[in-house]
């Protein structure tokens, strides 16, 4: 199906689904398995030292021999070094969110390493395009975590008109409907981060999947947009808290405090009330936990009868 896809020809793997690399969830055990799926495995780096993440990645090629790639958040305080050990391990792709990873493509690039920036509105396509990246992830707010204020269906068929890289559609996408969406828009894959939160070899807390299969389509609220770094969370006590510090005018450097380990708190410890729950609107769409292999499947499987669903459509 997907033998002309310039994604798949780009980065040797057999779908073009990306597993969002979500920080403290997305390791090598989830990675991995999206590989061996047929879709592209991201270890999302989070602020994790280098140390930590050399482990994932040695851990990852070892349950793996099909390309996988890093998350790098380009405000880590060990962003250097991780783009380092991304170099020197010479991974299959890197993709990159909140802010720009030019200065480091050159060394990049010198390895095979694919660059490949999420992005957010088409001001910074164009520039990221500029710079020499390899194709852009387009997310709209709807995606969980870190978050635009365009939504997918907006952002990507505006994205996908302003450059001439291939461009990956991502938040808000569940099934084989929404990939079908997605390269109607004119995306040539797509990223799933919410999807693989609920499966077997994704190592969030029971209490942290649970949650998620309860959620309803208003279960998720914004957090932070005071601070200019909103996130989308399932609402609980904590948000709340957050509100009413955002509501008395807390600075910066408050919510900052307030908000530390709270996401290692949920995906770990299983404090989904005190804890950061992230994920995306998409979340009332899941059932149940299934290995990540049958997810694939899946999405894939049903795209044929997504497809002629449009058409029937139409007529």
């Amino acid at each position: 199906m997907f033998e002309n896809n310039e994604i798949c020809k780009l980065l040797n793997i057999k779908y073009p689904i990306f597993q969002g690399g979500m920080a403290w969830i997305g390791t090598a055990e989830l990675a991995s398995a999206v590989s061996n799926a047929g879709g592209l495995g991201i270890i999302g780096a989070g602020h994790m030292p280098p140390d930590i993440l050399r482990a994932e990645i040695h851990k990852a090629k070892q349950w793996t021999d099909k390309p996988f790639g890093v998350n790098i958040m380009l405000m880590s305080p060990f962003v250097k070094e991780v783009m380092q050990v991304v170099v020197e391990e010479k991974l299959a792709v890197v993709t990159t969110g909140a802010g720009n990873p030019g200065e480091y493509i050159p060394a990049l690039k010198e390895v095979g390493t694919k660059v490949i920036p999420v992005v957010a509105s088409v001001a910074l396509a164009k520039r990221l395009e500029r710079i020499g990246v390899d194709a852009v992830i387009a997310e709209g707010t709807e995606s969980g975590g870190h978050i635009g204020d365009i939504t997918t269906m907006a952002l990507v068929p505006q994205v996908v008109d302003a450059v001439n890289i291939p461009v990956i559609a991502a938040g808000g996408i569940g099934d084989s409907r929404g990939i079908a969406a997605a390269f109607a828009l004119g995306a040539n894959g797509v990223q799933m981060g919410s999807r693989f939160v609920v499966s077997e070899e994704c190592i969030a807390h029971e209490n942290y999947k649970n949650l998620v299969l309860k959620a309803k389509d208003r279960s998720t609220v914004v957090t932070g947009r005071s601070t200019g770094h909103p996130v989308r969370v399932i609402s609980n006590k904590m948000t709340r808290e957050y509100a009413e510090l955002e509501a008395n005018n807390a600075t910066v450097e408050e919510l900052e405090k307030f908000g530390a380990g709270r996401l290692n708190m949920a995906t770990h410890k299983g404090d989904v009330e005190n804890g950061s729950v992230m994920i995306g609107q998409i979340c009332g769409m899941f059932q149940e936990i299934k290995p990540v292999k049958t997810i694939i499947e899946d999405l894939v499987g049903g795209l044929e009868g997504s497809i002629a669903a449009i058409g029937a459509n139409l007529k």
